[in-house]
């Protein structure tokens, strides 16, 4: 290694007082400048983020306020060494410092830059997208990796280090590393393939055997849905892909199948007129749509009419209220009508048996 005397050897340090004052005065006044303009910077992007319209040079400030003071060090005592005299290795050594220094401050930069885009993807999402709204965090996971994985490798080739070896054996090495964390990489590709195929997103209702709750979040790893007792339901990416679901999130309309029990002893004149009573009764019901009403079978204690009905709405809540009505309907229009409902009865048939005949 070389001792302090070859160190006071080079050139850099060949400059007189003065020189080094005015490099000292020169750093001093660039960095109070990049202090000034961040603030400066800092101070519009608050502006802009009161208003509730996104502004055209919102996010390029947002990008702008998050330069680190590292940063301006750094770059402040390069301006100011450029007015000394140095040799070619310290001005290498210097413009490696430097280029690292961009490279993790551009880093720093566009994750900033891909935060703000997903944010404001998200907001437009929230209502209009759910869909796209339910990959945003995958997509931000990946993006922050690769561009951090870039700014690594930037970084150590600036170093004098060989990439291309040091690639060649993360390669072999990640082979070990898959096949030791197997699981976490089918849940990360699972929710990978959630995010590109979409076969639910955030707010929609699963149901996956006897498991039933709304979507919460879907995670590097799991899916966390809410139970309708309330309690969350955490399940990992990979188990939920491989399970039968079931998402009432994309019903369109709900189809409702009711049946209807009259007695026996209903005449064949008042069956005949159970079909248009009950499709009446649905016609004037709020945003149901008939279908088809007939006397299905003779039941074991009850004459069965079953009926086929379309809810316009997938809300579970909405098709109660309308089953309601027409159950309450249907049950006034039957009375009027003279026509009871069955219910479970059994008939006893006592026969009298003459006595026996004495021989």
């Amino acid at each position: 290694m070389p001792d302090l005397n070859e160190f006071a050897a080079f050139p850099v340090f060949s400059n007189s007082p003065m020189a080094w004052v005015f490099a000292g005065a020169v750093t001093v006044g660039v960095f109070a400048v990049l202090l000034t303009l961040r603030r400066f910077v800092r101070h519009y992007h608050r502006k802009f983020q009161s208003t509730e319209r996104t502004e055209l040079l919102e996010i390029p400030a947002q990008v702008l306020a998050r330069t680190t003071m590292p940063f301006f060090v750094v770059l402040s005592a390069f301006v100011g060494i450029q007015t000394l005299s140095m040799g070619p290795r310290t001005a290498r050594v210097i413009g490696s410092a430097i280029t690292i220094a961009l490279f993790w401050q551009v880093g720093i930069w566009a994750i900033a830059a891909a935060t703000a885009w997903l944010e404001r993807k998200r907001r437009q999402s929230l209502d209009a997208d759910r869909a796209t709204l339910s990959s945003l965090g995958i997509i931000g996971f990946i993006v922050n990796l690769l561009i951090w994985a870039l700014v690594v490798l930037l970084t150590l080739d600036n170093l004098g280090i060989d990439i291309t070896a040091l690639v060649a054996g993360l390669g072999i090495g990640g082979i070990a590393v898959a096949l030791a964390v197997q699981n976490i990489l089918g849940d990360l590709f699972a929710s990978l393939s959630i995010a590109l195929d979409r076969p639910f997103v955030v707010g929609d209702f699963l149901s996956m055997g006897d498991t039933l709750g709304s979507v919460e979040s879907i995670g590097i790893k799991s899916t966390r849905l809410r139970s309708l007792g309330g309690e969350q339901i955490v399940i990992s990416n990979a188990d939920l892909l491989g399970s039968r679901v079931r998402n009432y999130g994309r019903m369109v309309e709900r189809r409702v199948v009711f049946t209807t029990g009259v007695t026996y002893e209903t005449p064949i004149e008042q069956l005949e007129r159970v079909p248009s009573v009950i499709r009446r009764i649905i016609d004037d019901a709020p945003d149901a749509r008939f279908d088809r009403s007939h006397f299905a079978k003779h039941g074991p204690a009850s004459l069965d009419f079953e009926t086929v009905y379309y809810v316009r709405s997938p809300d579970y809540n909405r098709y109660m209220d309308i089953q309601q009505m027409i159950n309450l309907r249907l049950h006034r229009e039957l009375t009027t009508l003279g026509v009871e409902f069955a219910y479970p009865t059994q008939k006893v048939f006592v026969v009298a048996v003459p006595p026996a005949i004495a021989a």
